[in-house]
């Protein structure tokens, strides 16, 4: 009784919008890897399976992630899985929290601290599969509460050019929750509604969203009364853009994929023009967009690419270029992880290492976002060029690069007046004069920088 009325207590004080999610910054941290509940510092010999993080671990080290500036945590889902599935997403049982990662109450404890600290947390959430039970379902009865056969598509591999065979068959083996089935659906959403309210849940990661109908999502994230941002794992705007009104976001890979190709494969950054010109027609809203560089599903930036400076660029792109950011969790180490489980490493060697280059810089880009408020202003393109570009939000102005060489621009069209004196945050001291010819910018060796007025 005494949780429940936590719980509930909690939860009065929940239910952000997705308007109060654009001023938030948010870490991804896969809760079994961030650090572990008994303190214990050694390595982990398996990467694909669990590794020892929870709850408590994470309760006890969120300075630091909130000395970086972050205000919003998105953790692996929170449900008991089938053997093996650390990262959360092989449901076994709805009902139970998965004990590996801690106790219902580390949870509840955990969710306390974070709001106490004004930092609100972000659960992944999956209703489209089930964790690995056999193509025959032989093991359907261990899943609760969809412990029948005929609460499933019969099994299919996935044809990912056939949309019909993308919503009724299996990813990766995994069995396919029918949503048509009265008790399924109804299941889901009573179950996605009781989480947000029995943890105070602030917002919603939705799993795998194109292998659901859309109309499903719509009832989902009415269900859930939060703010509800939906992984749909695809490089076009439009079909980003088509979730938007079922759900109130998507992952912006859209964004990603312009990212690799200006900052990793050189491609013209002209591109950026482009690119803006069809997300701000596509988008309902465009600042409610996921923008990430890394996540657990892709190879990290810097595996095979190891250049810091582009990977700078890419970040400070995402914290600044209308939507909402997410950093993946040791980013801010520089971590350099190939394919799934390799980009899934453990961060608690390097967790005392508040001192790095990619902390500082990432310390250094949130506070610049925060400080400057950009969520509030309008998106301006400033100047394009081949490998250079830049725009502002309000008297904020971020000028990034995507070659070695240095470069040299006047940027004429900028939100400053004649005789201000704006400065570089990445670098002390580093401030120049605005005069009648415009804003002088150098950029030495592909760094970038994040320009505001020096009384600011």
């Amino acid at each position: 009784m005494k949780l429940f009325i936590l719980a509930i207590t909690l939860a009065v004080i929940s239910a952000h919008t997705a308007q109060e999610w654009q001023s938030r910054t948010i870490y991804q941290a896969l809760t079994d890897r961030f650090y572990r509940n008994n303190g214990d510092t050694s390595g982990c010999s398996n990467l694909g399976n669990y590794c020892g993080g929870g709850f408590v671990g994470m309760m006890n080290h969120l300075d630091y992630i909130q000395n970086m500036g972050f205000d919003a945590i998105w953790v692996s889902p929170i449900i008991l899985n089938t053997p093996g599935g650390y990262h959360g997403y092989w449901a076994q049982d709805f009902y139970q929290i998965n004990p590996n990662f801690g106790s219902e109450q580390d949870f509840v404890n955990l969710i306390s601290a974070m709001h106490q600290r004004g930092m609100w947390i972000m659960v992944d959430v999956v209703a489209n599969h089930v964790g690995p039970i056999g193509e025959d379902l032989s093991g359907v009865g261990q899943i609760n509460p969809f412990n029948q056969a005929s609460y499933y598509h019969p099994y299919c591999a996935i044809n990912w050019n056939d949309q019909w065979s993308v919503q009724n068959c299996w990813l990766a083996n995994l069995p396919d929750l029918n949503q048509s089935v009265q008790f399924v659906s109804n299941g889901l959403l009573s179950w996605v509604s009781s989480i947000v309210q029995k943890y105070s849940i602030d917002g919603l990661r939705i799993d795998t969203c194109p292998e659901v109908p859309m109309s499903f999502w719509a009832q989902y994230s009415k269900a859930a009364g939060v703010f509800t941002i939906c992984e749909v794992f695809d490089g076009s705007i439009s079909t980003n853009a088509g979730y938007q009104g079922s759900v109130d976001a998507t992952l912006n890979y859209p964004l990603f994929y312009l990212m690799q190709d200006m900052f990793k494969s050189g491609n013209s950054m002209y591109d950026a023009r482009n690119f803006m010109n069809q997300a701000s027609t596509a988008f309902k809203n465009i600042n409610v967009e996921g923008n990430f560089v890394d996540n657990h599903d892709n190879a990290r930036f810097l595996y095979q690419y190891n250049k810091i400076n582009r990977f700078q660029n890419a970040i400070a792109w995402t914290m600044t270029w209308p939507g909402i950011p997410i950093l993946y969790y040791g980013d801010e180490q520089a971590y350099a992880g190939g394919n799934d489980p390799n980009n899934r490493e453990i961060l608690w060697p390097n967790i005392a290492n508040t001192g790095s280059q990619m902390y500082t810089f990432v310390k250094a880009v949130v506070g610049y976002r925060k400080n400057n408020q950009i969520w509030n202003y309008s998106w301006i393109e400033r100047y394009a060029a081949n490998n250079f570009y830049a725009y502002s939000r309000g008297q904020a102005l971020m000028a990034f690069s995507n070659t070695d060489n240095n470069q040299m621009y006047w940027v004429s069209y900028h939100p400053y007046a004649v005789g201000n004196v704006v400065c570089n945050v990445l670098i002390a001291n580093d401030c120049v004069t605005v005069t009648s010819q415009g804003l002088p910018v150098y950029l030495d060796g592909g760094e970038c920088k994040l320009y505001q007025l020096k009384t600011s």
